[in-house]
C-alpha cells in the first residue's frame, strides 16, 4: 500500500536525512554548507537547533493528504581532530486532514571520521556509522522501528582547482552522500495510521527494510566573484561570511518501493558561529508527490561560538 511504504521511507529518514545533517567542512578555499537532506563531508563540533521541515505527503487519505512538521535537532562533538560522535532526535507533528498525532523521533547515535583531505584540491571525504535505537520514537509518527545501523560516506569536491580557460566554473562545488538503514530485526513493526474507511486512526503494520539514501547537491561559492582567493593557493583566512546558492538532490530507495526523488533548491548564510539555510521541496516524481515542502536549519558552529568548552577534542586535553 501507498501510504504503508510512504510511512516507511518517513520512519527511515527520521533516522537517516534528518538526524546526519551535520557540517562545518572546509578545505582550502572552499566552504561546503551543511546540508538539508542528506549528511555532508564535514566532521566537527557543531549543533542543529534545529532542522524545521514541513511537507505533505504523496499518498491522499480521505478528503486530505498527511502533512508532518518536524523540528529535529543534533549535537556533534570532536573525540580528535578528525573523529567524533554525535546524537539527534527530534519531534514530529502529524495531521491527517482531522485526527493529529505527535510525538518524538527515532533517537541515534552516530560516529563519524574524516578519511581524506586535500586542501589545495578543495577535497573532503568521510565516513560514518549511525545507531538508531530501536523503540525510541512514537507510534503516532511512524517512529517505533527496530534497532537500526546506518554506514554511508560522505565527499566534497569544489572547482576552484581549475585552469584559468575553466575559471567560471571555479566558484562551483559539489557534495554528496551514500548511506543504508538496515534494520536489525526482520517482519514488521505495529504504528498508527488512517483507516480511509472508518475515518479512524488505528494499528499499521510497516515492513522492516532496508532503505538507501542519497544524493548530491550543487553549490555557489560568491566569495569566488571577489579577488579573495588565488587558485593554488591556500587562504590566508576561512571561505566564511558567505552567501552560498545551492540545490540539493535527494533520493530514498526502499526495498519493494519506488524512489524518493526531490530536487531542493536554497540558500545558506555562512557567519563564523552560525550559518542559517532554507530551501524548497520539490518532487521530481510521482512517488514523492505533487505539493511543495520547506525546510530550514540553524546550525551552530560550537567550536567557534563557545571555544572554552569546544575549543579542543575530548581526547587531546
Amino acid at each position: 500500500m501507498l501510504v504503508g511504504r510512504f510511512l516507511l521511507v518517513s520512519a527511515a529518514l527520521a533516522f537517516l536525512t534528518y538526524a546526519q545533517a551535520h557540517a562545518h567542512g572546509i578545505a582550502g578555499n572552499r566552504f561546503f554548507p551543511g546540508t538539508l537532506a542528506f549528511d555532508d563531508p564535514a566532521v566537527a563540533d557543531e549543533a542543529i537547533v534545529p532542522l524545521y521541515t514541513t511537507l505533505k505527503h504523496p499518498a491522499d487519505i480521505g478528503d486530505g493528504s498527511v502533512v508532518d512538521n518536524r523540528f529535529n535537532w543534533s549535537i556533534f562533538r570532536l573525540l580528535t581532530p578528525t573523529v567524533g560522535v554525535g546524537v539527534d532526535s527530534g519531534w514530529i507533528g502529524r495531521n491527517w486532514g482531522g485526527p493529529q498525532r505527535s510525538g518524538f523521533d527515532i533517537t541515534s547515535v552516530n560516529l563519524k571520521t574524516e578519511v581524506y583531505r586535500n586542501d589545495l584540491h578543495e577535497t573532503l571525504v568521510s565516513a560514518g556509522v549511525a545507531w538508531g535505537f530501536g523503540h525510541s520514537g512514537a507510534q503516532g509518527v511512524a517512529g517505533n522501528a527496530p534497532d537500526l545501523i546506518a554506514p554511508g560516506v560522505f565527499f566534497g569536491k569544489g572547482f576552484g582547482d581549475l585552469p584559468e580557460d575553466l575559471a567560471w566554473l571555479r566558484p562551483f562545488g559539489i557534495t554528496g552522500a551514500v548511506s543504508v538503514a538496515h534494520p536489525l530485526a526482520g517482519g514488521t513493526s505495529a504504528n498508527i495510521g488512517f483507516d480511509s474507511q472508518t475515518g479512524q486512526l488505528g494499528p499499521l503494520l510497516i515492513r522492516n527494510v532496508d532503505l538507501w539514501h542519497w544524493g548530491f547537491a550543487v553549490e555557489f561559492s560568491t566569495l569566488y566573484l571577489t579577488t579573495r582567493f588565488t587558485p593554488g593557493k591556500l587562504p590566508k583566512d576561512e571561505p566564511l561570511n558567505q552567501l552560498v546558492p545551492l540545490v540539493e538532490f535527494a533520493f530514498d530507495s526502499a526495498q519493494g518501493s519506488k524512489t524518493f526523488a526531490t530536487m531542493n533548491p536554497g540558500l545558506s548564510y555562512v557567519a563564523v558561529t552560525w550559518q542559517v539555510a532554507a530551501e524548497a521541496i520539490v518532487p521530481l516524481n510521482g512517488a514523492a508527490g505533487r505539493s511543495v515542502g520547506a525546510r530550514a536549519q540553524l546550525l551552530l558552529f560550537l567550536n567557534d561560538l563557545i571555544p572554552a568548552v569546544f575549543g579542543k577534542p575530548l581526547l587531546t586535553y
